[in-house]
């Protein structure tokens, strides 16, 4: 096993310190992908030859530094590579690492059982698709016809689909930096019900998004939906936004229509979270002009707010809805 996946056991509105745990991991590897907002792929081949020991037993000084350090706790899967990792991290808890074996027999069996959507990049309509047609495990892909399932799901995804299923993990970490994306969670501090504190969720956490990317002077490209269940499971959506923005109403309008696409049906919410992503420098980014004075208007309006906010604190200018 060379390369973790890490997810570290951070309380919520507490990203803060994931730089400071992605610091952690580059002491062992400078080979670190940031996987926001909790979460992280190392590539160990280098630092095992150094350290004399395993992914396994690095894994556990990790997570006992973590815990001395930062007092965050985290759950760690390993692997021949990052789609192993990452799907061997699904069965692993605090303080217990999961491995998946490197024999590629040991490999197929390991993930043969499995759901489709284990898998990485797996979402709920190609799943639902599959198992149409009784494709529901990995180990019923892997033995499906190549054309069967290019025909079902397109060539190319077909294809990568099938080499998954068998074990075969062409991927690998790409080094980057949590600080090119921003995140604001909105937690209920009870498994909320009604749709219209989730959607006052999602404009605190547009409306602050919005103020930190202008603060920054940069834009963001992709807006991405995380909603947390009661029962711990979660669902994740992204969305290209017309042109690059750090205006608050912009960011507001792509997550309430990323919510309303979900279409929860009295879901029992525990979080909600909005993260900008692709972020650019604003002075770079280009606007396109409209002939409506009312955005023109609320633009100005918006700067007006950021200095008092600037001036008196983040709680001195903001929506109605929020105030109340």
């Amino acid at each position: 096993m060379t390369i973790l996946c890490v997810r570290f056991q951070l309380p919520p509105m507490y990203e803060a310190a994931l730089p400071g745990l992605l610091g952690l991991l580059e002491e062992f590897t400078p080979v670190v992908e940031a996987l926001p907002p909790d979460g992280a792929l190392a590539d160990l081949r280098g630092a095992e030859r150094y350290f004399g020991r395993g992914a396994v037993e690095l894994a556990s000084v990790i997570r006992v530094r973590a815990l001395a350090l930062y007092g965050v706790d985290c759950a760690i899967g390993a692997g021949p590579g990052p789609m192993l990792a990452r799907v061997a991290l699904r069965d692993a808890r605090p303080g217990v690492t999961c491995a998946v074996p490197e024999e590629p027999d040991a490999v197929a069996e390991f993930l043969a059982d499995r759901p489709v959507s284990a898998l990485p990049g797996v979402g709920a309509a190609t799943a639902r698709t599959l198992c149409e047609y009784g494709l529901d495990t990995l180990g019923r892909v892997a033995a499906a016809p190549l054309s069967t399932l290019q025909r079902l799901i397109g060539a190319r995804a077909g294809r990568e689909l099938r080499e998954k299923a068998a074990g075969v993990d062409r991927g690998r970490v790409v080094p980057n930096a949590v600080s090119r994306s921003l995140a604001a969670e909105r937690p209920f501090e009870m498994d909320e019900l009604d749709p219209g504190r989730h959607r006052r969720a999602l404009l605190g956490a547009a409306e602050e998004l919005g103020a930190r990317l202008r603060a920054v002077e940069k834009v963001c490209r992709t807006l991405t939906l995380t909603v947390r269940y009661a029962d711990r499971s979660s669902t994740t959506r992204s969305r290209t936004l017309a042109e690059p923005t750090a205006h608050s109403a912009a960011l507001t309008k792509a997550a309430y229509g990323m919510y309303e696409a979900l279409g929860l049906q009295r879901a029992r919410v525990r979080s909600i979270a909005l993260r900008a992503e692709g972020l650019a420098p604003a002075d770079q980014a280009s606007h396109q002009l409209t002939f409506d004075p009312v955005d023109e208007k609320v633009r100005r309006i918006e700067e007006v707010a950021d200095r008092a906010r600037a001036k008196f604190g983040p709680r001195a200018v903001m929506p109605g809805t929020l105030a109340a």
